[in-house]
């Protein structure tokens, strides 16, 4: 099973103290050996560091976990391959150009069969069903909605469409942002913490790590961390329920349509993060 990691924050911040246990774990605390990759959003920009090689020893890991790149999202994957050879065009995240605007797709999961029709806008560049399926999210997206993006209601019923009827077909785990949100799709395992103030201190599971978030945290300051498992050992995680698909903006799980927050209807984590 792929490894999932995701931040949207409302303030641009660093994603370095989760980075790190989530690094640990393509190769030294867990077996996903086959290529690990990261993005970040910058403006309209995005940075993608690849490498088919296994995170937990990779320099180019360790490049990123020591370089305060500040986003406001960022998508993260550990590769174990299921489809597709050990390669650098296998690797995710994926990235593709869609009503002006760069996107950036990593998946978990293994979807059996699925070959979808695709119109040529968007072709894969490697042979994983990730790439595949990627491509055909944004084909969709692009046939149903030619005169550019959606309100965010009509994009996420789509989104959630499209979910249900690729899951069919497998396991479907995903992130996807667009730089302004970050969907998060869970058929099987994922979950999410949001820290805010009052600020505590957080312990990775992976690695021998604290970090007291009041040190390098603003009052105002708000992150959602989506991981496929919890990457803390003191902090209460929000499992995210198998078949939902949640957007994240400004740091905070939105109901879309509503006038509050998914975050509400759930208790705060014991450690106040």
């Amino acid at each position: 099973m792929c490894q999932l990691l995701g931040m949207n924050c409302n303030v641009p911040t660093d994603i370095c103290f989760s980075f790190t246990g989530f690094r640990a774990r393509g190769g030294l605390t867990d077996h996903h050996r086959d290529g690990w990759g990261i993005a970040f959003f910058e403006g309209k920009g995005v940075r993608v560091f690849l490498d088919p090689s296994p995170s937990a020893h990779s320099p180019v890991a360790e490049l990123v976990k020591h370089y305060p790149i500040r986003s406001l999202n960022v998508i993260a994957h550990i590769r174990k391959a299921t489809q597709g050879e050990v390669r650098l065009e296998n690797t995710h995240p994926f990235q593709r150009e869609l009503w002006g605007r760069y996107w950036i797709f990593a998946h978990n999961g293994n979807l059996r069969q699925f070959a979808p029709a695709l119109s040529g806008r968007f072709l894969p560049v490697g042979t994983t069903d990730s790439e595949r399926a990627f491509c055909h999210i944004l084909d969709t997206l692009a046939t149903r909605f030619p005169q550019g993006r959606p309100p965010a209601t009509e994009l996420h019923a789509t989104l959630r469409e499209l979910a249900c009827a690729i899951g069919s077909l497998g396991e479907f785990n995903f992130l996807l942002s667009d730089g302004d949100w970050l969907f998060a799709h869970c058929s099987s395992r994922l979950s999410y913490i949001i820290r805010q103030a009052p600020f505590t201190i957080a312990h990775l599971s992976d690695e021998d790590l604290a970090l007291d978030f009041n040190q390098v945290t603003q009052p105002q300051d708000r992150v959602a961390i989506i991981a496929t498992t919890a990457l803390t050992d003191n902090e209460r995680w929000i499992a995210i329920p198998p078949g939902n698909l949640l957007a994240f903006h400004d740091g905070m799980p939105v109901a879309l349509g509503e006038t509050r927050t998914i975050a509400q209807d759930f208790p705060r984590p014991a450690s106040g993060a």
